[in-house]
């Protein structure tokens, strides 16, 4: 039997290309959009698309209902990779900000893993694996909102793994450093609807934000989403699975100087990649 998979956010970037290369490959795939209109474009691409809304509880119910209904009740494994990133300075970010990224990025991931897992005890199987970032394990200036949303991912999965030990389960981080998508024309929408740039003391690094947010093209050291399937693909058909996947020369870097360098040099290079 085909396993089945259940990817949020495949819009673009990273879930889009995890879809496709996954149904490729013989997986029974349930990509999932916020936007009906996305929806209606993957569905018209082939896969077996549904809207979902990770802000709202009875979507996710929906989604999950169509999704049992045609996989014969088995969800093998659910990719969470839906997420956006909310820039500014961490004094400029009013309560409502914070909740917003975090109903996304947290709240609703959670929420979706926990429908899920009933499903996989009962078949004493399955993989959950979230998609985190290189911010999940190391803050970057400007950043703190998304900095903190998947610092509490890791921490959530982190803990999962140790609470669902023995039943089947298999939890995993992927932890990406910069992949080329739409992340960045995301982050600069959100920057523009919430943060005052004129009144702020950050007003002359925002500037700078802005630019680097316009800006076309691949930063340094960004791969194609693909390098995300690849390990992703892994994390699925392994017998026995890692607990984190670095991905990008960044993400492996920063994981070796966090293990060995002070916090205080640390804190230089961190200031230094987030300009």
């Amino acid at each position: 039997m085909r396993q089945s998979i259940l990817i949020t956010g495949c819009s673009s970037g990273i879930g889009y290309t995890c879809a496709h290369g996954l149904k490729k490959l013989g997986y029974n795939v349930f990509a999932t959009c916020r936007d009906e209109d996305d929806v209606n474009r993957l569905i018209a691409e082939g896969l077996n698309a549904f809207k979902l809304d990770l802000c709202d509880t009875q979507s996710m119910n929906n989604t999950l209902s169509c999704l049992l209904a045609q996989s014969n009740g088995r969800i093998d494994v659910l990719f969470n990779n839906a997420a956006y990133g909310q820039p500014g300075a961490v004094e400029d970010l009013k309560r409502n900000v914070l909740r917003e990224q975090f109903e996304t990025n947290v709240f609703g991931t959670q929420e979706l893993t926990n429908l899920v897992i009933p499903y996989m005890r009962k078949q004493k199987s399955g993989r959950i694996i979230y998609n985190s970032s290189i911010l999940g394990f190391v803050a970057m200036s400007y950043r703190g909102a998304y900095n903190a949303s998947k610092f509490a991912i890791e921490g959530l999965a982190d803990t999962l793994r140790l609470e669902l030990y023995g039943s089947g389960i298999e939890v995993v981080l992927i932890e990406p450093g910069p992949i080329q998508s739409n992340f960045r024309k995301n982050a600069l929408s959100k920057f523009l609807k919430y943060i005052d740039q004129e009144y702020s003391a950050h007003s002359v690094t925002y500037a700078k934000t802005l630019a680097r947010l316009k800006k076309e093209g691949k930063t340094p050291f960004t791969l194609e989403p693909v390098a995300v399937l690849e390990v992703l693909v892994k994390a699925i058909e392994s017998p026995k699975p890692k607990a984190r996947y670095a991905v990008t020369f960044p993400t492996k870097l920063f994981g070796i100087l966090k293990r060995v360098i002070p916090t205080i040099w640390m804190d230089v290079i961190a200031r230094k990649a987030g300009e």
